[in-house]
């Protein structure tokens, strides 16, 4: 969707997206291999601790494929971590579990709960972000982490930016400083957030950025992705089979898919609110994949956008109601606030699109 922050069109009309999937079938990926064995033999000399690396991981599909090529292929002492995420899903808590029982060194990682309650109810009110304590927290608490057990490199897994159609500025670079990490995956607006909490150094110490130490402990930044031609389908067949992953039950709220963003109730709410407020939700980014994957005909995912992206997340309602300690009026006052009245109007009590998808 042309409405999706940082996104851009070539003059073909396709987006950056799709623009990363026809390069990455041309890539030397070789020379992306190199670099990652020579970033990691670097690092190796280097190393002041016990860690060649850090992965961040949820238990999904995406983490898990992730540690195990770091740790079985490229045979490195990797420390994984999990920052505890709110209103965890069973499946979430079980896939986990199944990794850690792989023989993964694994922390997990609970920030202050009322702290993070606070700074994700502020997230929803002001940005329609329901869980942004939690998403600045999975940046903010492994680079704690990773000071702390002197851990100078850490592996995410994709960079979304690159991946499905944001901005383009480290599709050449292997690094992401905090400063990306603000304006992209924070959304702005990080310390004006912590501000306005009112919250203590203390209880805010998982949640902020102390960029001397980062600058102290030469730590680096890096995605996966970088180096491997990035696909996610793969990861959860991958998973699948070698790790005892395992999917939801049904398909998951406001998409057609099972088996990605299974770790906690809040992803819904999300999606419901990114659907509002930019016109495209979780069936969408979905189809997306799928069509670029080649799995999937751009006729077949319009009428799968059609049936599921605009999914109000009753299924999970009682929750975020009790988490935000709101009456349904003002949870839904505050998803109002956030609707964008260019692209929806309000029909018998539902926000219903403008627009159609062609």
């Amino acid at each position: 969707m042309s409405t999706r922050p940082r996104i851009s069109f070539d003059e073909r009309g396709f987006c950056n997206a799709c623009q990363w999937m026809e390069e990455k079938k041309k890539l030397d990926w070789s020379k992306r291999e190199k670099i990652l064995k020579e970033i990691i033999e670097k690092t190796k000399k280097s190393k002041k601790g016990n860690y060649d690396c850090l992965v961040p991981v949820s238990g999904g599909k995406d983490g898990t494929y992730v540690a195990y090529q770091l740790k079985e292929k490229l045979k490195l002492n990797i420390l994984t971590v999990t920052c505890r995420p709110p209103m965890e899903l069973e499946v979430g808590e079980k896939n986990l579990k199944s990794f850690i029982n792989q023989g993964f060194e694994h922390i997990h990682l609970t920030p202050n709960i009322k702290a993070m309650k606070k700074i994700n109810r502020l997230g929803f009110i002001k940005k329609g972000s329901p869980y942004y304590g939690w998403l600045v927290s999975i940046l903010t608490g492994v680079i704690r982490i990773a000071v702390k057990y002197n851990i100078d490199l850490v592996f995410y897994g994709e960079d979304g930016e690159i991946e499905y159609g944001g901005s383009t500025q480290n599709k050449e670079n292997p690094f992401f400083d905090t400063k990306y990490m603000v304006k992209n995956y924070f959304e702005g607006d990080h310390k004006e957030i912590c501000k306005e909490s009112k919250l203590s150094p203390q209880e805010l110490y998982y949640f902020t950025i102390n960029e001397k130490e980062i600058l102290e402990n030469d730590l680096k930044l890096t995605h996966y992705g970088f180096f491997e031609a990035w696909d996610p389908y793969r990861n959860y067949l991958f998973s699948k089979e070698k790790m005892n992953f395992h999917e939801s039950d049904t398909a998951n709220v406001g998409t057609f898919t099972n088996f990605a963003q299974n770790d906690q109730a809040f992803f819904a709410l999300h999606t419901y609110l990114m659907y509002l407020k930019f016109g495209f939700g979780r069936a969408t980014q979905d189809a997306g994949i799928e069509i670029r994957r080649g799995a999937m005909t751009r006729d077949q995912a319009i009428n799968l956008v059609k049936i599921y992206d605009n999914s109000y997340p009753e299924k999970f309602l009682s929750l975020y109601l009790d988490y935000y300690k709101m009456s349904k009026e003002e949870f839904d006052s505050v998803i109002d606030s956030h609707a964008n009245r260019d692209l929806f109007k309000k029909i018998d009590g539902k926000w219903s699109p403008q627009f159609e998808i062609k």
